[in-house]
C-alpha cells in the first residue's frame, strides 16, 4: 500500500494551512483537494476520493475558463474513481467531458489527448461495447506513435489495449 497513510496526513496539513491562509476558491485549494482525492483513490476509498475530486472541481469550474487544462484534469480523475467504482455511465461522462477541453486546447498529437481516448476506450470496454473501444483504441495509438517513443511504456499498453479488444470482437 506505500506510504499513502502519511502522504495524506502531509496532505491535509497542507489543505489546513491553505484554507488558513488563503481565499476559499483559491487554486491552491482545489489543487490540495485533487491531490487528497489522487491519494484516497490509490488507498481504493473511493468514495472520499471522489468527494475531494468533486471539491476541486467546484472550486475549478467557479474560478478557471470553461476550457481550462485544470478541469479537464478534475474531470477526468472523477471518471477514474467512477470506472474503479464500475460506474461506467458516469465515467464516461467525465472522460467525454475532459477529452472536450483537452481536444479545444490541446495539439491534436498530445498524449494528454492519447490519455483521454484510451479512458473513454476501456470504459467502453468495460461495458462490453468492443467496436466503441477499438475505436477510441486506435485513436489512442495513433496519436501514441507521433507523440511518444516506439518503446514508450504508456504507447505498448496503447497497443496491448487494441489486441486485448479485437480477441473480444
Amino acid at each position: 500500500m506505500g506510504k499513502y497513510p502519511e502522504a495524506l496526513s502531509f496532505l491535509e496539513k497542507a489543505l489546513e494551512m491553505r484554507k488558513k491562509t488563503l481565499p476559499s476558491n483559491h487554486t491552491a485549494i482545489a489543487a490540495s483537494y485533487n491531490d487528497i482525492g489522487l491519494v484516497y483513490n490509490n488507498m481504493d476509498e473511493y468514495s472520499k476520493a471522489l468527494s475531494f475530486h468533486k471539491k476541486a472541481t467546484e472550486i475549478r469550474e467557479v474560478i478557471l475558463p470553461a476550457n481550462h487544462p485544470e478541469l479537464a484534469t478534475s474531470y477526468n480523475n472523477i471518471g477514474e474513481v467512477y470506472i474503479k467504482m464500475e460506474n461506467y455511465s458516469r465515467a464516461l461522462s467525465y472522460f467525454e467531458q475532459a477529452l472536450e477541453i483537452r481536444k479545444k486546447i490541446l495539439p491534436s498529437d498530445h498524449p494528454d489527448l492519447a490519455e483521454s481516448y484510451n479512458n473513454i476506450g476501456e470504459t467502453y470496454d468495460e461495458m462490453g461495447e468492443y467496436s466503441m473501444a477499438l475505436s477510441f483504441y486506435e485513436r489512442t495509438v495513433e496519436i501514441g506513435q507521433s507523440s511518444l517513443p516506439p518503446n514508450h511504456p504508456r504507447l505498448q499498453e496503447y497497443k496491448r489495449n487494441i489486441e486485448s479488444v479485437r480477441k473480444k470482437l
